[in-house]
């Protein structure tokens, strides 16, 4: 964890992102049940490719719908680019323009929860910037190998306008 704070995560760049329609599939978690994404993203894999109008192979993890007690929504999914045709299998939400700090997460995936703890704990409270209440995602390159952590995974923190 000391790492993270001497500056492995590096420092955000900071984009407007545009909209967003992603499907996938979904389920409840909280701090003390994050463990069992992967086996989300395990039951999803097998749809990429296939869920009805996919645009490109981008996949995105989208944190959503908190309960004011630390749990939350998470969709493994893809973008689509209409709601016709999807089967009731699938979630999906509307992610709206908004501003983001996008951080750049290197390396594997077992290093993923820290990467969100020095965000959240560290970045987050120094920066001088407050999160807003829209979904916060991770987006997985094309190219990214959840095995090697080969490949780019960004993380979109929405931001409060100052």
């Amino acid at each position: 964890m000391d790492e993270h704070k001497k500056g492995a995560v590096a420092a955000p760049r900071f984009e407007t992102g545009h909209f967003l329609l992603i499907a996938g599939l979904g389920g409840r978690f909280s701090s003390d049940t994050t463990q069992d994404i992967p086996k989300l993203w395990d039951t999803f894999i097998p749809h990429i490719g296939k869920v009805p109008g996919q645009k490109g192979d981008v996949t995105y993890g989208i944190c959503c719908n908190p309960d004011g007690k630390g749990g939350f929504e998470y969709i493994a999914g893809v973008e689509i680019s209409k709601l016709d045709d999807l089967p009731e299998l699938y979630r999906w939400i509307e992610v709206q323009p908004q501003h983001y700090a996008v951080f750049t997460h290197k390396g594997s995936l077992d290093t993923l929860a820290q990467t969100f703890q020095y965000i959240w704990k560290t970045w987050l409270p120094a920066s001088g910037h407050e999160a807003a209440d829209a979904p916060e995602f991770e987006r997985y390159s094309e190219d990214f190998n959840p095995q090697t952590g080969d490949g780019v995974l960004e993380i979109w923190l929405p931001l409060k306008e100052r």
